[in-house]
């Protein structure tokens, strides 16, 4: 039996406060062995997320079937209100099955993928809007820039590049070295470059300027993109064997739109092992600084067509490595 009329139902509208999400998978079995320092690193992470986001955005955490310490510390992040939303699984679903349904749960516009190893830093969420705001037809943009990445599921970056419709110049950035070679330390590529005069790929529209192309640590991808380019069945895949590949960075580059990069670094790979300069660098101050979104156009998105797809990925990067300088 039902009493008296729901109060809802006369104020039924719900204003929307926000135009972007963090959405991060957090996994931590045991405190041994790979994880040994991982709950260190994810809270380095956290931290450095909950003191840098503005009004405007919010963050999810999913634990994929954590231990119950990391549980209970999420949990209690919650409650204190210091994250939006936690969602907790009693068993490991798989890394891309837990981003993607979260992710797609989300109402805000531009959503940010991000692994649990990454270090945020101050202005990264407005200088994110600013490179969508910036530039037309925008897919993906992310916190860390990568020089060598022209050609990682870059399709439609490219073409827009080759049709006229991007600018692109190759020139030095020195005030990327340092982070530059920090990103390469951390997933193991060598001790880094030592020449700061190597060019990157810069893609510029008026005064404003970004990297073209990215990794896939850390994404912020249009919400749609998601729901219109990524594949509709699970991976069933707990973490790799392409499956970030085949569910973003396919999705984005199918969608034909462009997957760039902040001109500068504004967020940090860490890896599983805590080192000095992680806990010099997360000392930054609450960023309440509200930046509009601007989506410009909407994304005209393309039939899929594998074959189709594949064979003209590889005419384009024939074409485009006249443009690329010899000491590139």
């Amino acid at each position: 039996m039902r009493l008296g009329s729901n109060p809802q139902k006369k104020d039924f509208k719900i204003e929307m406060k926000t135009n972007h999400r963090i959405v991060m998978v957090v996994f931590i079995p045991e405190f041994t062995g790979y994880y040994a320092s991982m709950f260190e690193v994810v809270k380095i992470s956290i931290n450095s997320l909950i003191t840098t986001i503005p009004p405007t955005s919010r963050l999810t955490i999913v634990d994929n079937g954590s231990c119950k310490e990391v549980q209970e510390y999420l949990f209690d992040l919650f409650l204190k209100k210091k994250i939006d939303a936690v969602q907790l699984l009693q068993e490991n679903i798989g890394k891309i099955d837990a981003l993607i349904g979260a992710a797609r749960a989300t109402r805000e516009p531009i959503v940010t993928l991000t692994d649990c190893d990454i270090l945020f830093k101050a202005n990264w969420v407005k200088e994110t809007i600013k490179v969508f705001n910036s530039f037309e037809n925008v897919a993906s943009v992310s916190p860390i820039p990568i020089r060598w990445n022209i050609n990682y599921y870059t399709y439609s970056t490219r073409l827009a590049i080759l049709k006229g419709k991007l600018n692109l110049n190759f020139e030095p950035i020195p005030e990327n070295f340092e982070g530059y070679n920090m990103f390469l330390k951390s997933i193991n590529w060598g001790d880094g470059e030592n020449d700061d005069s190597k060019p990157w790929p810069v893609v510029f529209c008026n005064n404003d300027k970004a990297i073209l192309g990215s990794d896939h640590q850390v994404l912020t991808v249009r919400r749609d993109v998601l729901f219109n380019n990524s594949p509709k069945a699970p991976s069933f895949i707990k973490v790799g064997n392409q499956s970030e590949e085949k569910y973003i960075d396919y999705a984005i580059d199918s969608s034909g739109g462009l997957r760039l990069s902040t001109y500068h670094f504004y967020a940090f790979h860490m890896g599983n092992k805590v080192e000095d300069w992680m806990n010099d660098m997360n000392k930054t101050k609450i960023d309440n600084e509200i930046t509009p979104l601007i989506l410009k156009p909407e994304l005209q998105y393309q039939e899929k067509n594998d074959l189709g797809f594949r064979i003209k990925k590889k005419i384009i990067k024939h074409f485009f490595k006249i443009k690329r300088p010899i000491n590139f």
